[in-house]
């Protein structure tokens, strides 16, 4: 799932005219890194979820996927910003209870997801998430945080805490398995009125079956804001995205 909705109010006002996921960086609309990142992981039945009045370029850029390397891929609408989970709920009938990606579409990675990926199908069960370093605790205050224990394992995360517990963000990759729509479906909107995929993620912390990944390589989120969309774009400019060389740790 390549989730591609939101009202995009953080990039304003280049969004008042497109979807922010339309936006360009680099030399291409932003959405196709997310789309590049997965078929590059060997992920080739995708569905793209967006909303707003420009859901329908989404149609008219990725069309039926061949050009991509999809070999299938579905579109669904969410009427309205209910948060990354209600999103994936909306993908329940495409899935089928099989195990399941979700990238937002203004993430932006250096290096292949593959060895993730491949990590994931090896794994019985639960959920899968992707971590990435960042030294600025103020930074941190405004992203989704990590607890972890003296040995590493992760044992809740926190969103947006005011006092960090380790250097980590939690990026916009998800790995689930069939179960999740069951855990979203059980879900009550948090006060900004959203169905919060933090709480998705510590129903699997609290079962033990939460696994994760730390990033190598450069982690953007081009939504974040203005400067780091810009920040985004410099790197990808000088650099690249979706390397394929790399491992997890």
């Amino acid at each position: 799932m390549i989730l591609a909705g939101g009202t995009g109010s953080r990039l304003h006002p280049l969004t008042r005219i497109t979807n922010k996921h339309l936006l360009p960086i680099y030399d291409r609309p932003m959405v196709t890194y997310a789309v590049e990142a997965m078929v590059g992981a060997g992920v080739n039945e995708i569905m793209v979820v967006t909303g707003g009045t420009h859901a329908g370029e989404f149609f008219r850029l990725l069309g039926n996927g061949e050009e991509y390397g999809i070999e299938r891929l579905l579109y669904a609408y969410q009427e309205r910003p209910g948060g990354i989970a209600e999103a994936l709920g909306l993908t329940e009938r495409f899935v089928r209870g099989d195990k399941v990606l979700v990238m937002l579409a203004d993430n932006i990675v250096e290096r292949s997801l593959r060895p993730m990926v491949e990590a994931f199908a090896a794994q019985d069960r639960g959920a899968r998430i992707v971590l990435s370093p960042v030294a600025d605790p103020a930074h941190l205050r405004h992203l989704g945080v990590p607890e972890l224990d003296e040995e590493g394992r992760l044992t809740r995360i926190l969103e947006k805490p005011e006092d960090p517990p380790s250097q980590f963000a939690v990026t916009g990759l998800y790995f689930y398995d069939g179960d999740v729509f069951d855990v979203v479906s059980r879900l009550t909107p948090s006060g900004r009125g959203e169905l919060e995929i933090t709480d998705v993620n510590n129903w699997y912390v609290d079962q033990g079956t939460m696994e994760l990944d730390v990033l190598e390589g450069f982690w953007g989120d081009a939504g974040e804001s203005i400067d780091a969309y810009y920040q985004v774009n410099d790197f990808v400019r000088a650099h690249g995205a979706n390397h394929r060389e790399t491992s997890p740790r």
